[in-house]
């Protein structure tokens, strides 16, 4: 009976005592106490709960919810107890130029059960792994590369525009083509070659029934990652007692995207080791995979199993090879492929600008127009001097960044000062280009498209630096876009070919708005647009000469 007497008695205050604690813990602290509570918040509930931004996250409101609250409340904000969101350029240097550490979100671009370059979490990883392929995606490699010429050539020549005069014929001449998938295609095949060489990568420009069913499985997967990358051990919890929070038809998906690129790295890593010099062409060369192979090589014979990457990268070869060249397949046919989409849409609304565009294009020499069914790969500095092309692509990205969603990071230990705010290690922090471009500072009506904001001849050295420093559509930093290069060389190769030669109409654009993720799309998915031939221009008698020397030389 004593005992129960004092059971009771202690009881009670113990009660009181984790009551206080857990308030202190949970309220008090993260309200009052915590170096975060300086900090304006998003949401009256920011600093006790996540699950403001979760929903924001699952409803698919994210970008322009954070972007409504750095309105109200300045460039940097929390968004969670743990979270910032940041929205300023110098804030942005400080994390994205200062190596902080990626956060766990990233995880789930592993393929294959192995990290690459860009879900590497860790500085040191990801720079192991970007010295083996970043000189293949330097501005330098690809304007000066005869394998990248080689490749634009049939895929231009012998795809895109043989797509585009046959869809400017017949039926199809009313009906338009669908170029958000027809884009997406075009990109896909640019990658591929890149990755595979020509003779091993598919043709999605010419195979489009098999397009249309990968399409599918990719969105799929990207339709339902929120549970994997938000909550990742409710996920794992739920499905370990049969209760799937992502559709069992996602994994599905993931293993035959896995496995269809994996058969294409394998074949593409044969052919590299069984290889005869004299059957290959400039357009075969396989030359992202051949430079991850070399970079390997050397990875191990100099750093061995003292590298940082040494199990998951140089124990694992053929699977990090496939884990590497998949996440450039993925990320490249969508972000080409939806700025191409939206770039073309604006095109469409004004043949004036079409005018002006086609006038700037035929000024280089030799121009694209075609002869004989077939147009010359111009100089790519030439091509890269053009303002108006430069412009009206730069504009779309800023507008429609197709990968604007918040970029995490993870502030280090012991902490690290944003702004006027000292922020402890272990925080969730991000930026996003979404948000960043639509600063009314730099671009004012910033949710207008507006080539002309890009022009320098309207504005001074000064204005001209602070509005190119805003733009982030490829990120910043050591962990920037790798392929920034590679997509904006093949985007104005890919517009000056078809705007040289063709004018192109809406016919359908309903459901143009895009949507509202880490990347974003048309809402519908889809954009029609028709294509009319122009009557070419004709060009020197010896440009045909050359078309015919060019030809032949890219082949060899």
């Amino acid at each position: 009976m004593a005992l129960e007497v004092i059971y009771y008695d202690l009881a009670f205050p113990a009660f009181i005592l984790l009551t206080v604690l857990s308030l202190l813990r949970f309220a008090l602290y993260p309200v009052l106490l915590s170096p975060l509570a300086r900090i304006p918040k998003a949401h009256w509930s920011c600093a006790v709960s996540p699950i403001w931004i979760l929903w924001a996250r699952y409803t698919s409101r994210e970008n322009r919810t954070i972007g409504e609250a750095h309105r109200r409340y300045g460039p940097i904000v929390r968004l969670a107890p743990n979270e910032i969101s940041i929205n300023d350029m110098e804030s942005v240097k400080t994390v994205y130029q200062g190596g902080f550490d990626k956060h766990q979100w990233y995880s789930v671009f592993n393929n294959y059960g192995v990290p690459n370059m860009f879900s590497s979490i860790y500085a040191k990883h990801h720079g192991a792994r970007k010295r083996m392929i970043s000189h293949v995606y330097s501005k330098s490699y690809i304007h000066s590369s005869a394998s990248v010429a080689a490749q634009a050539d049939v895929i231009l020549n012998a795809r895109v525009l043989s797509a585009l005069e046959e869809a400017s014929h017949g039926r199809q001449a009313h009906q338009g083509i669908d170029v958000h998938s027809f884009f997406s295609a075009v990109a896909m095949d640019f990658i591929t070659a890149y990755s595979f060489g020509r003779r091993n990568s598919p043709s999605f420009i010419q195979q489009k029934a098999y397009r249309e069913h990968w399409l599918g499985l990719y969105r799929a997967r990207k339709g339902y990652s929120f549970f994997s990358q938000e909550l990742p051990l409710l996920s794992r919890l739920s499905s370990f007692i049969g209760l799937h929070l992502t559709p069992v038809r996602v994994d599905a998906a993931n293993r035959e995207l896995e496995e269809w690129c994996g058969k294409l790295c394998a074949a593409t890593l044969s052919s590299l080791e069984t290889r005869d010099d004299e059957s290959q062409t400039l357009a075969d060369d396989a030359v992202v995979i051949r430079a991850l192979l070399h970079g390997l090589d050397k990875e191990e014979r100099v750093r061995g199993k003292e590298s940082p990457i040494f199990n998951t990268a140089i124990f694992q070869r053929h699977l990090t090879i496939s884990s590497e060249i998949f996440d450039h397949l993925l990320a490249g046919q969508e972000t080409t492929g939806v700025t191409l989409t939206y770039l073309s849409w604006h095109l469409s609304q004004s043949q004036d600008l079409q005018r002006q565009l086609r006038a700037e294009l035929l000024s280089l020499t030799p121009n694209m127009s075609m002869g004989g069914g077939k147009v010359i790969i111009p100089n790519s500095g030439q091509l890269n001097r053009l303002p108006l092309l430069h412009a009206v692509i730069v504009e779309t990205i800023r507008l429609y960044a197709p990968a604007g969603g918040p970029e995490p990071r993870i502030t280090p230990d012991p902490s690290c000062r944003i702004g006027p705010y000292e922020i402890p290690g272990g925080m969730r922090i991000s930026a996003s280009a979404y948000n960043l471009h639509r600063d009314e500072k730099y671009f004012p009506h910033a949710g207008t498209w507006d080539h002309t904001r890009w022009r320098r001849d309207d504005m001074d050295e000064q204005r001209h630096k602070e509005i190119n420093r805003q733009f982030w559509g490829f990120s910043s930093g050591g962990r920037m876009c790798l392929g920034s290069n590679f997509a904006m060389h093949e985007m104005k190769l890919l517009v000056a070919a078809i705007y040289t030669n063709y004018t192109s109409h809406i016919v359908n654009d309903e459901g143009i708005e895009p949507t509202d993720g880490y990347t974003s799309h048309p809402t519908s998915g889809q954009l029609w647009l028709r294509f009319e031939r122009i009557q070419p221009v004709k060009q020197q008698p010896l440009l045909d000469a050359a078309l015919s020397e060019t030809s032949g030389d890219l082949g060899k």
